[in-house]
């Protein structure tokens, strides 16, 4: 059985990024494996140790991405791919890129986050499965192997719903699912003697990227007069509501 995790690497959510000539500039930010991502290795590495078989981690990115690679392969995968490609690509150009490689590993199952960091995107998980022709299940918290099927929990906004799907197939994943491990320092020193095979990319961007912009906050810099903690409360309310608009 081989059970395979597509990742990508993502700058840090506590980086600071700035913009360089229309374009973010990530030379001095934290990168990491994308914490979506993550319970998505701690699957596949949970079901090889259950049932068996090869954890894989499929990463997509530029040459840095080895480096999240490396940690999915110190959390305990046994091997990883690098699809490499340099620049911007889209969700289902991604999807096209990764076809090929998954179709030789032919995966009992692929796992990937449900929502990618960078991208603020639910679409390549959807794309993976359309591209290699095999069922989606998103947002998935519990997964059980069942013979050449699979029954999955799905969350809804208020709910959840239990699914059986034939496999292969392709489940997103979230926080619920499992709780990741932390790579261990003997982990962290076999990590760096698994195999990462290279493979160049090979493909067509649907989308063009023009620029990019990065929100700027500006700080109110309003204090409240905490002699009257019913009216400061009040105004505190009245703030959120009208000028920071977050409730």
């Amino acid at each position: 059985m081989k059970f395979v995790a597509v990742i990508r690497q993502v700058p840090d959510g506590e980086s600071r990024l700035k913009i360089q000539e229309g374009r973010v500039d990530l030379s001095g930010a934290t990168l990491i494996l994308d914490q979506m991502d993550e319970y998505a290795v701690e699957e596949a590495i949970r079901l090889k140790e259950k049932h068996g078989g090869e954890a894989i981690v499929v990463g997509f990115g530029p040459e840095r991405t080895e480096e999240a690679i490396r940690t999915a392969l110190a959390m305990g995968c046994d091997r990883g791919v690098h699809v490499v490609y340099e620049g911007f690509a889209d969700p289902v150009a991604v999807a096209e890129a990764l076809v090929g490689v998954l179709k030789e590993e032919a995966p009992t199952l692929v796992l990937t986050g449900g929502q990618q960091a960078d991208w603020d995107s639910q679409a390549l998980g959807g794309a993976l499965a359309e591209a290699l022709g095999v069922p989606v299940v998103a947002w998935t918290t519990a997964l059980e192997l069942e013979g050449e099927t699979a029954k999955a929990k799905h969350d809804l906004d208020e709910g959840a719903e239990w699914v059986r799907v034939k496999l292969p197939a392709v489940f997103t994943t979230q926080q619920g699912l499992n709780e990741p491990r932390y790579p261990t320092l003997p982990g962290i020193m076999k990590a760096k003697k698994k195999e990462i095979r290279k493979v160049q990319a090979s493909l067509t961007p649907k989308v063009t990227l023009l620029s990019e912009e990065i929100q700027e906050k500006s700080r109110l810099g309003k204090i409240l007069d905490g002699k009257d903690p019913v009216a400061a409360a009040e105004e505190l309310v009245r703030l959120l509501h009208e000028e920071a608009k977050v409730i």
